[in-house]
């Protein structure tokens, strides 16, 4: 018995820590994955396994006999089961909320599907105190027993951890990754109570995998969510992602939805966004011209529209685009046309593989969003020390970044922090959105600068309508200037300190979602 209770453990462990991180994906993928979604989730799992050990160990005094652990399993496996399908339908109303921005459906929806995990994982939760009464035959051993009980619980998670991010999610998705965690734990129970109760109990339950089976076949196919103009939907190690087609536009969307990474449409390249900001950068310098741009790095490529873009700007340029997630890279070549013959892909962290790079580009474009936050490693000193290394001498450094309105502490900081390795940072608000633009060059440059290039480019023949119609949206959205304020280092970015502040005070102001 001792053996194959361990392994009950085990599996048990592994289950649960493997529902946390599905239970993260399958919000996440319509609320979000900020800190405060995840302190949400990672929370409230906490307080149902402190209930679960709670009741456990009562339950094990009360009735220490494997059959009692083994059908609190079974329930604990079959209700962990149902939850993606009877989330589905709430979940696609958040969708719509989200599209909406109805924030009271949002927190609702929220709720709704954080309580739908508090049954499951409360009775994963009095496995390993139930386990503990049943093995302890010897006080004097109590200590070594739940202490093995509990290392081997461990280890189960530890497996769990990595399983659903590295496997199950990716290839299957994460509905079905809860359906083949909970069908195993399901059937180890069943194992159980046959093995240590008698068959007949273990065929009272045989209704569970069942009724798991058939709701699983009834919701095959149906998309998570259900959004105008969806043509593809899919989940990678990293994210959900979503291509829609609106008005002849195809638009990547990721996660929650709400911003939109790359965007393409076959008639048309100026789509008033952050992509083709990153091509006039080098204008800040003097008497600069497009023959004068030859290497591009894209740390962000996402679909592919900045490179896109650029490709169009200056037919010559080489591009080194680097992308962490492969998934995107697939989905940008098949629906968004990122098939360009000078566009080197690179799948990787963007920050290694471009400290790893052997080249110099004229410029650099950051663009690694993961709404509502930029990557903490890509807004320190050290970054843009990587990032400057690998300009030319006339190279010019564009970051992506967002705001809410009257807060501008996430634009003050990068810069501030951007200027204590560039001479010149200059700061522009794209028109119509809460993004800006931070250009950063290694010599020291001037707006006047800018100016005259674009009166001198927009008289030269062959130029790019793209390029001239870009400068002159940048030109008469330049500010002034900045503060000075915190300097990001690898040791100290309190990125998610401030972005965290930000979007509660613009939420609790009716705002929702400011980052594309």
């Amino acid at each position: 018995m001792r053996r194959y209770l361990l392994f009950t453990v085990f599996i048990s462990g592994m289950t649960t820590l493997a529902a946390e991180l599905a239970a993260s994906r399958l919000i996440g993928n319509v609320f979000g994955t900020s800190n405060l979604v995840w302190a949400s989730i990672i929370g409230l799992i906490l307080i149902y396994l402190t209930a679960g050990y709670f009741l456990g160990g009562r339950w094990a005094d009360a009735n220490p006999v494997p059959a009692a652990m083994y059908r609190v399993l079974a329930w604990g496996a079959f209700t962990l089961g149902l939850v993606p399908y009877i989330a589905g339908p709430v979940l696609r109303s958040a969708a719509t909320a989200f599209e909406g921005l109805n924030v009271g459906v949002l927190a609702g929806s929220f709720v709704a599907v954080l309580i739908l995990f508090s049954v499951p994982v409360t009775l994963l939760g009095t496995i390993s105190p139930f386990a503990i009464r049943l093995s302890v035959d010897d006080t004097a051993k109590a200590g070594q027993t739940s202490g093995q009980i509990y290392a081997i619980s461990t280890l189960g998670s530890f497996i769990g951890t990595f399983l659903p991010t590295l496997v199950t999610i990716p290839t299957i998705g994460t509905r079905a990754t809860f359906l083949v965690f909970s069908l195993f734990l399901l059937f180890v129970a069943l194992a159980g109570l046959g093995r240590y109760a008698s068959m007949r109990e273990m065929f009272k339950l045989l209704w569970m995998p069942a009724i798991l089976a058939i709701v699983a076949a009834v919701s095959a196919g149906q998309a998570l969510k259900n959004s105008h103009g969806q043509v593809y939907e899919t989940e990678s190690a990293y994210n959900y992602i979503q291509v829609q087609q609106i008005n002849g536009f195809t638009l990547l969307r990721l996660n929650d939805g709400e911003g939109v990474h790359s965007i393409y449409h076959p008639d048309t390249l100026q789509y008033n966004g952050p992509w083709e900001e990153f091509s006039v950068g080098p204008y800040f310098y003097a008497n600069r011209k497009p023959s004068d741009v030859r290497r591009m790095a894209i740390v962000g490529l996402a679909a592919g529209t900045a490179a896109r873009q650029a490709t169009a700007i200056y037919p010559w340029i080489l591009i080194d685009g680097f992308e962490l997630d492969p998934k995107i890279v697939e989905v940008g070549r098949k629906y968004f046309d990122m098939n360009m013959p000078n566009l080197n892909v690179v799948i990787g962290d963007g920050r290694l593989n471009l400290e790893r790079s052997p080249y110099q580009y004229d410029i650099i474009a950051v663009d690694a969003y993961r709404p509502p936050y930029i990557p903490p490693h890509m807004t320190t000193q050290e970054f843009f020390a990587i990032c400057a290394s690998h300009l030319t001498d006339e190279g010019v450094l564009t970051l992506n970044v967002g705001s809410v309105p009257g807060d501008r502490r996430l634009i003050d900081g990068l810069a501030t922090t951007m200027a204590t390795i560039f001479p010149s940072v200059h700061v522009m608000d794209i028109p119509g959105t809460l993004n800006s633009i931070l250009f950063a060059t290694k010599q020291p440059t001037s707006q006047a600068n800018f100016a005259s290039n674009y009166l001198a480019l927009s008289q030269m023949s062959g130029v790019h309508p793209l390029l001239i119609n870009t400068m002159a949206v940048t030109l008469t959205s330049l500010k002034p200037g900045y503060d000075t304020t915190t300097v990001f280092t690898d040791d100290r970015a309190p990125i998610e300190w401030i972005v965290n502040d930000m979007v509660v005070k613009f939420v609790l102001q009716g705002g929702l979602e400011f980052l594309q």
